[in-house]
């Protein structure tokens, strides 16, 4: 206990003296929201793969999909290297940075409001990252929690209070500069931690060959399958419907984030993305794939797990329940390592809402006159206000044996992913897209995920899995803006030719089509 409790400390010393470090950054809006857009290629890299992978993942979705698809979860983890990172990246990356930069935009609803001119867009927009970011946020704040409580024997509700001050610590004090330099100290602790935790725990269940085969004769329990041995070591698992969801919601969704698009606005050149884009992949084959990889043999632990009254596992406990016999130095290790990445993730998630809220619905609306001081005095209140209505949601949710981190993540996912990823993806290649489109994107998204999410109170068996729902959001998004964009009235041609002209001046490989 001793050990562990001092590798926090100096877990907890370094993010903060980090947060010091960075507070010369934070002298305006840009340097605090972006880093002043000069950001390398390795800070980038590993900014964005430890916002995208965090307690959510390691905990909740490994967890969970490892239990109902068995090593078939591992097709999750390869999608979010090749697709949500890998493509991403090449695809995102440059014209990103390039219309960004050009438009002078620091957040996604900035570039909407600027990109089709549409006021109302950047208030939409906004609005949907404020409320839809608190669930994911309350889900990281979960994952993190139980860690802890199995790890140290610390009720629930002080980690979350702890972790809270922590977050809010570093990231007023150094803003965006803070977290990217601590993503990098982070990362490292994750690669290393991953590849010890996998190794222990395959050791625990008799080595990888005899984990295989005990998790072979383990009989099916989904429908359709029922008692059916091997299925949790065959290739598409037991559900290949559903396992489809998970991937298109996780790999793809990533493309529509807020706090994880941010990362292309503060890169300092085009040229650091191929490397960035490497560094990235490279890091979610290892993070990605190893917590899927163990989360694949959650059947092994059945007996360890805490189960609902109605006789279903509570998911979010598999993963914790296996690390329960590996050494006190990889417990502590573990912690370190689900810390880091949750703690990245949450200082992008609450960096990303804050800034939002500032710079997209209060300036120049709410308050006309609103100063450089100002407005970052403002992020920073906004971080606090954030971060302790997340720790709410989480409270809540961990005493309902219904919702468990999985679920607020695809709510969150599904709205912020299926409402922004067409609008985005179009706005930065197709200069036809119509600003009445984005608005049928919108619209579609936030009506499906809440409409569905309604129907599981009223009535729970008739509601579809909002990890389906969150996908169906994404993929449809991609029909409607093209279609929605044919129908209505094309916006001025001279004024998006402009634009895109501008805007790509130094893409050589980038050709611009009109049409």
């Amino acid at each position: 206990m001793i050990l562990k409790i001092l590798m926090m400390a100096a877990f907890f010393a370094v993010t903060i003296y980090i947060g010091f470090y960075a507070r010369k950054s934070t002298r305006d809006v840009d340097g605090f929201v972006l880093g002043g857009r000069k950001v390398g290629p390795w800070l980038s890299a590993f900014a964005y793969g430890t916002s995208y992978f965090s307690a959510v993942v390691f905990i909740g979705y490994a967890g969970q999909f490892g239990w109902k698809y068995g090593m078939a979860a591992i097709w999750i983890g390869l999608g979010n290297a090749f697709i949500g990172s890998l493509l991403a990246w090449y695809v995102l990356g440059a014209r990103t940075r390039a219309m960004t930069h050009h438009l002078q935009a620091q957040t996604m609803p900035e570039f909407f409001g600027a990109r089709f001119s549409s006021p109302g867009l950047r208030i939409a927009a906004a609005a949907i990252i404020f409320i839809f970011m608190i669930p994911y946020t309350a889900g990281v704040f979960n994952g993190l929690s139980r860690l802890f409580d199995m790890a140290f024997g610390v009720p629930y509700e002080w980690c979350i209070i702890a972790m809270a001050i922590l977050t809010c610590i570093y990231v007023v004090m150094g803003g965006y500069m803070a977290t990217a330099i601590n993503d990098v100290v982070q990362g490292c602790i994750m690669l290393f931690g991953i590849i010890a935790v996998i190794i222990a725990v395959l050791v625990n269940y008799g080595g990888f060959t005899q984990a295989m085969i005990t998790l072979s004769q383990i009989p099916a329990d989904a429908p359709g399958m029922m008692g059916m041995q091997g299925a949790y070591v065959s290739i598409f698992g037991t559900s290949l419907f559903d396992l489809a969801g998970v991937f298109v919601l996780t790999s793809l969704g990533v493309w529509g984030m807020p706090q994880m698009v941010q990362k292309f606005y503060a890169i300092k050149s085009i040229d650091a993305i191929k490397r960035g884009a490497v560094i990235s992949t490279i890091f979610a084959i290892v993070i990605a794939g190893g917590s899927y990889f163990l989360g694949g043999f959650a059947r092994l632990t059945a007996g360890s797990i805490e189960y609902t009254k109605a006789g279903s596992p509570v998911f979010d406990s598999i993963i914790p329940a296996m690390l329960q016999n590996i050494p006190d130095l990889l417990i502590g290790l573990t912690v370190v390592l689900v810390l880091s990445a949750s703690m990245s993730t949450l200082s992008a998630l609450v960096l990303a809402s804050s800034s939002t809220l500032t710079l997209d619905f209060l300036k120049g609306r709410f308050i006309r006159e609103l100063n450089t001081k100002a407005q970052v005095i403002s992020i920073r209140l906004f971080i606090v206000v954030f971060v302790l209505v997340s720790m709410g949601i989480a409270l809540f949710q961990y005493n309902s044996p219904k919702i468990f981190i999985a679920q607020l993540m695809a709510i969150s996912w599904g709205a912020m992913a299926g409402s922004f990823i067409a609008p985005f993806l179009y706005g930065l290649y197709w200069q036809r897209t119509t600003t009445a489109s984005v608005w049928a994107c919108f619209i579609f998204a936030v009506a499906l995920v809440c409409g569905n999410m309604a129907i599981g109170f009223v009535k729970p068996d008739a509601m579809a899995s909002p990890i389906n729902a969150g996908a169906l959001a994404m993929l449809a998004g991609l029909a409607i803006v093209p279609v929605v964009s044919w129908l209505t009235p094309r916006p001025d041609a001279e004024q998006t030719s402009a634009l895109f002209r501008e805007s790509y001046l130094n893409l050589h490989d980038t050709k611009i089509d009109a049409d």
